[in-house]
């Protein structure tokens, strides 16, 4: 069924709900099989070959349960989690809210998660198959030492995930946030990097849309000094535009969707303008089409995530927005997607 007919039947049931329906349909799909790649588009990053610049943001396959369904669909990396140390309930229902007038979603889900016991066995039970598939990591909500669960996520993850990206930017785990200052981020590095032992698997970093123009700064010298592999910005944001029409706008929680483009976007061009090209850096937010993902890497993005796009134009999206950007490095004359990388 074309999804624009399904749609407005998912959306007749809770959020959660329709999610959960979603991933076991795409556990029992046919979709192990890939599109072949366009040459153009494979985009090298941290010493990994991404077959092309279109990943899933995590929180889409939060256990690692679809991965390869997604890869299916187009996608050319997948990030799972965030994963704690622990299972984790997460916060009380109802935490997801469509906001469709907006096209939009807020979401205070809180890291709810299988633990990095179970995640860790079906990354493990997986070794050996295709495909670029990043493990995002947390800390547990009643942690008494959070950098310690970090250390002990990367320590487990990083011999079984092509990369790791630490999360310290989700505004649903109260204090998490924190870490983005300056000096608890130098010792949560430090920790992280200790912990990832002789594996060498590339660290990124995701980062909060909302941070000010001093701590953008703050943490690019020190992504630098500690040799990080890549940035992600941006999280979801706890601010709200005063364009939101819908009346779930004031739930709490972080939102993303296409509200979220413009602030994503800015944040994006302070990063890159930050880090001077030193890091690579991977766009989040707000990116339904190829416009939207084109903007983002002349902006100075090597690859792309989204999330909430899929909740609104469907599982298509990926190949149809990988597509668009072949066209577009043909059209201005590129051979590569990494030629039009800060081409803005």
């Amino acid at each position: 069924m074309p999804y624009r007919l399904a749609r407005p039947l998912l959306f007749r049931l809770p959020a959660e709900t329709a999610h959960t329906l979603t991933l076991r349909a795409l556990s029992v799909a046919a979709l192990a099989g890939r599109p072949a790649p366009e040459p153009a588009l494979v985009q090298r990053v941290a010493g990994i070959a991404f077959p092309n610049p279109v990943g899933i943001a995590p929180g889409f396959d939060k256990n690692a349960q679809v991965a390869d369904s997604l890869f299916g669909l187009g996608f050319g990396f997948v990030e799972i989690g965030t994963v704690t140390p622990r299972p984790q309930e997460g916060n009380p229902r109802p935490r997801l809210f469509r906001l469709v007038e907006d096209e939009a979603i807020i979401n205070r889900m809180g890291f709810n998660n299988d633990g990095s016991a179970v995640v860790a066995k079906r990354l493990s039970d997986r070794l050996g198959r295709p495909g670029v598939l990043g493990a995002n990591i947390g800390a547990n909500k009643d942690s008494e030492d959070r950098i310690a669960d970090y250390a002990e996520m990367t320590r487990i993850m990083a011999p079984l995930a092509t990369y790791l990206t630490v999360n310290i930017s989700s505004p649903n785990t109260p204090g998490l946030r924190a870490l983005q200052d300056e000096g608890a981020l130098g010792a949560l590095l430090d920790a992280v990097i200790a912990a990832r032992g002789t594996h060498k698997t590339p660290l990124f970093l995701k980062l909060a849309p909302d941070l000010q123009p001093s701590d953008i700064d703050a943490i690019c010298r020190i992504a630098m000094d500690k040799r990080l592999d890549a940035l992600i910005v941006s999280n979801t944001t706890i601010t709200r535009p005063p364009s939101l029409r819908s009346p779930r706008a004031a739930e709490t929680g972080g939102l993303s969707g296409k509200p979220l483009a413009p602030l994503a976007l800015e944040a994006l061009r302070t990063f890159r303008k930050a880090t001077g090209g030193a890091i690579p850096l991977i766009g989040v937010g707000g990116i339904t089409s190829g416009e939207d993902a084109w903007q983002r890497i002349c902006a100075g993005a090597s690859l792309v995530q989204l999330y909430t796009g899929l909740v609104f134009e469907g599982p298509n999206l990926a190949k149809t927005i990988a597509a668009d950007l072949a066209r577009r490095v043909r059209a201005a004359g590129m051979t590569s997607i990494a030629q039009a990388v800060g081409s803005e």
